[in-house]
């Protein structure tokens, strides 16, 4: 087989942690006192930094405003750690140890820190089928700046050209589209099926089992 590599983001791809972004982000917004938002409005803006969330949902919040914001959601995003657990999605675990024994290579490319994703990955049993992670403390740029891509590719040894972007959420896909790589979209995320094809997916799929025969075919 020949050399392969696939880049999967985190948040709506691999662990369902919806509930928790959500909650975390009202939390933050209730103990800084700023105007309601609602669960949708919240995670409509999964997949960006955390800054770039708040951002989205108050524009006229200025820079230290925000880093407050952010600096507030880690705290109580880690306490709720303890009491909501992310899962993996259906068929995320197996067809990830499948990928891996089949010979690809694995990494994730995220808009959350290093840290968490490490610890989220050991969490829910995924964690030796990864060979590299991509947090947004590990970027200047984050997505849809093709900056997380490149940086495996060099990191990994490995040309766009061997490469597959897989994630929920429109940037995502322009993530990949704008490093050079197929790119597949997953609609049990966060996104719509016509914002990832819009985005530019090669490939749309309903279910994780699918990635395999679609890795086999790039």
């Amino acid at each position: 087989m020949k050399r392969k590599l696939i880049i999967f983001d985190f948040d709506g791809t691999l662990g369902d942690t919806r509930k928790n972004i959500v909650t975390t982000m009202q939390m933050t917004i209730a103990e800084l006192q700023l105007p309601r938002r609602s669960d949708n409005e919240c995670a409509s803006t999964i997949g960006l930094p955390l800054a770039g969330c708040f951002k989205a949902m108050f524009p006229d919040l200025q820079a230290e405003q925000l880093q407050r914001c952010a600096d507030t959601y880690r705290r109580i995003f880690n306490e709720n750690l303890q009491t909501i657990k992310p899962q993996a999605f259906p068929h995320v675990v197996e067809t990830l140890f499948i990928l891996k024994e089949k010979g690809f290579t694995l990494t994730i490319a995220s808009s959350r820190s290093h840290a968490s994703l490490s610890e989220l990955t050991k969490d829910m049993g995924i964690s030796d089928c990864v060979s590299y992670l991509i947090g947004a403390d590990d970027v200047e740029k984050a997505k849809p700046h093709p900056e997380p891509v490149l940086k495996t590719l060099a990191a990994m040894q490995f040309e766009a050209s061997e490469t597959l972007v897989v994630g929920d959420m429109a940037v995502d896909i322009l993530m990949g589209v704008n490093a050079g790589t197929m790119t597949c979209g997953v609609t049990w995320g966060n996104g719509t099926k016509k914002e990832l094809l819009e985005a530019g997916a090669d490939y749309i799929i309903d279910s994780m089992e699918e990635l395999i025969e679609i890795a086999n075919e790039i």
